[in-house]
């Protein structure tokens, strides 16, 4: 079988280009606002054979070009027959409106990943390809969708119109099964029934619809046909997506666990397409802080290697670096730490050495704005974010320093990897470790402040939980942090399920599981409570009315298909089946199920390289069951080793 090919990390650069320009808002389109790469317009692609005998074959491309073999120059589309011997086969390739690339076929040359890519300046590497993309009809320049009709759950007459609800978040578009003819009405969407009535106001509205309307592809639960004439309509929703494979499943003896499981992978399913987008209304972008946390759901539920590296080629783009990512600085390490997950998640040492440059420019261009103590500080136009929180962000921020700290460390692991010298950077690690705690740690609070520079001495949640995760903080430290910060109601709380990831991730690291399942339950099932069929953006629970839809300003602003709301399929598969690589790419692998400590019954099927781990407790009875080699199951001080193939039972 052959694969389109392509000069490596183009096809995801351009693509991820025009996913940061779909968004639309009442009518208006609104592109990304930071720096977009795009792809490269001409290249060369090639391979040298050693043909045993005389053989043909044929090239498609997209855009205009020509093959040559043995520097015979040949038309595309036509068969081209070659060898004995040695025989070099380069296609050039140009195409001025789109991702320039090539798809050749025959019994011995075909394109593919041992083909070599040339961008006719001096920079060659190994050809980029796609399993999304292996037959010559498919043009990489589209996104090929399944399709899935989805009928109305309810139709009801609402202020003299229609409001259509199909009961689950559709990625899509409308489609009428009836229409009178003639006839004209307005389609107003919504993730919201609220939003779908407010005609004036809803984000996507369709004016002057008919039976030929060519709808664009929006997000929406709702329909609403204000006019009287939507009484003879009827219609479906056509549900457009790309198929992930259902690999990590869970199940226990609480059912509104259960429904939280289920409904955060029906959240992260929404928004994973070519790339793990933040939501599916708003903005549909790729945003860096969103994918970091999404890695972590997509490694327990798809183990699905090639989405994540398409959202990290495209999240990186090219060099040399312009700006941080998404211009927020915090993005630019969490990237940066992102690979280094990445790496420890799949053990993709090609991938890898693809992209380590790319680490070592960006961290390059963090590090360009340390003072002398090592702490990093924003620079004009770029945006200190963390978390949508007030936070004392006047001088340098404790939780950047932390993070720097951690993107430090992710670069010497992967350098170590590679067998590359990095130890320049251990030099600043070492530097700027000290200086955190000197200039950040109040011993008096029991925790780090957000600021020295204030004289505020202001304490955060979210300086303190990423010094816990990102390493800045030492045991006692943590000890104390856990007290008097985390476990402290007099602190701001968090009420975005972006940070709720990192709270309940520290007080898993802790051993304060009890907590975290009580905080799961009474966070993300207070959304269920509300009526959502997908997790938030942001969810405050004393917000009951029409307010709690509205975010940024905006009375529908806020996301109601969030994918960094998927985080307890994280959680639970994390600390609850307890299931983590010890060596890359699970290569070695432990089970530490400490979910035994709190639910009476459960059951967890979740993937490890191709093959899978089932992990079953009923109270005593806990077995293990796995057709992977390298395993071993922790309890307490004691390991046992998970052979492949052969179920583990243990009464606990």
């Amino acid at each position: 079988m052959a694969d389109w090919i392509w000069y490596p990390g183009d096809f995801e650069i351009h693509q991820g280009m025009l996913q940061n320009c779909v968004r639309e808002e009442r009518g208006m389109r609104w592109p990304a606002y930071w720096y977009m790469d795009d792809c490269l317009r001409n290249v060369r692609l090639f391979r040298e054979y050693d043909l045993m005998e005389e053989t043909a074959f044929r090239v498609k491309i997209c855009g205009i070009g020509y093959v040559r073999v043995n520097d015979e120059k040949h038309r595309c589309n036509e068969a081209i027959v070659c060898g004995p011997g040695k025989t070099l086969i380069e296609i050039f390739v140009a195409n001025p409106e789109g991702l320039p690339c090539a798809y050749a076929d025959g019994p011995v040359i075909r394109t593919g990943p041992d083909w070599s890519a040339d961008d006719l300046a001096g920079n060659i590497g190994a050809a980029g390809t796609s399993c999304l993309y292996r037959s010559p009809e498919q043009d990489p320049n589209r996104i090929f969708y399944q399709e899935e009709q989805i009928p109305c759950a309810c139709r009801r007459e609402v202020n003299g119109g229609f409001l259509y609800d199909f009961g689950r978040a559709v990625t899509g578009k409308p489609h009428f099964l009836s229409f009178p003819a003639g006839t004209k009405v307005t389609v107003c969407y919504g993730e919201s029934e609220t939003e779908a009535l407010d005609v004036e106001r809803c984000y996507y509205k369709e004016d002057n619809a008919d039976e030929h309307t060519e709808f664009s592809r929006r997000a929406f639960r709702y329909l609403y046909i204000p006019e009287k004439e939507g009484e003879k309509i009827t219609l479906e929703a056509v549900h457009q997506f790309i198929p992930f494979p259902k690999r990590g499943t869970f199940r226990c003896s609480d059912e509104r666990l259960n429904r939280i499981w289920e409904t955060a992978e029906e959240t992260f399913r929404l928004c994973c397409g070519l790339f793990i987008l933040d939501g599916i209304k708003r903005d549909q972008w790729i945003w860096s802080g969103d994918a970091y946390q999404s890695f972590f759901v997509s490694q327990y539920l798809f183990g699905e290697e090639e989405l994540v590296q398409r959202t990290l080629t495209a999240l990186r783009g090219k060099d040399p670096v312009r700006q941080h990512m998404n211009t927020i600085v915090d993005y630019s390490m969490l990237w940066i730490v992102s690979v280094r997950n990445y790496y420890e998640m799949s053990g993709n040492l090609g991938f890898l050495e693809f992209i380590y440059p790319k680490m070592i420019s960006l961290l390059e261009y963090c590090l360009e704005q340390t003072n002398d103590l090592g702490f990093l500080y924003g620079r004009e136009g770029d945006w200190i974010f963390v978390d949508w929180a007030d936070l004392d962000k006047e001088g340098c921020l404790c939780a950047e320093q932390a993070l720097l700290a951690h993107s430090l460390r992710s670069v010497l692991e992967c350098a170590r990897a590679l067998g590359r010298d990095a130890s320049v950077y251990g030099k600043h690690l070492e530097k700027l470790s000290g200086n955190i705690t000197r200039y950040f740690w109040d011993e008096e609070q029991g925790g780090f402040i957000d600021s020295y520079e204030s004289g505020k001495r202001k304490i955060s949640r979210q300086s303190n939980l990423w010094a816990v995760l990102f390493g800045a903080a030492d045991e006692k430290q943590k000890d104390s942090i856990l007290r008097n910060v985390i476990q402290n109601d007099a602190v701001a709380p968090i009420t975005t399920p972006y940070f709720k990831y990192y709270e309940l991730d520290a007080l898993a690291e802790m051993g304060e599981l009890e907590e975290v399942y009580r905080r799961i339950l009474e966070y993300w099932g207070g959304m269920l409570d509300m009526g959502a069929v997908t997790f938030w953006e942001e969810f405050d629970p004393s917000q009951t009315g029409t307010e709690k839809y509205a975010m940024y300003g905006d009375p529908y602003g806020k996301s109601l298909c969030h994918a960094w709301a998927a985080s307890p399929v994280y959680l639970l598969s994390r600390y609850f089946a307890g299931l983590y690589p010890t060596k890359p790419g699970y290569q070695e692998f432990g089970v530490r199920p400490e979910g035994i400590r709190i639910l009476e019954e459960f059951s967890f099927v979740l993937p490890v390289r191709s093959g899978s781990v089932r992990i079953f407790w009923k109270k005593p009875c806990l077995s293990i069951f796995t057709d992977m080699p390298g395993g071993k199951l922790i309890l307490g001080e004691k390991a046992f080793p998970l052979i492949p193939g052969k179920e583990l039972k243990l009464e606990v």
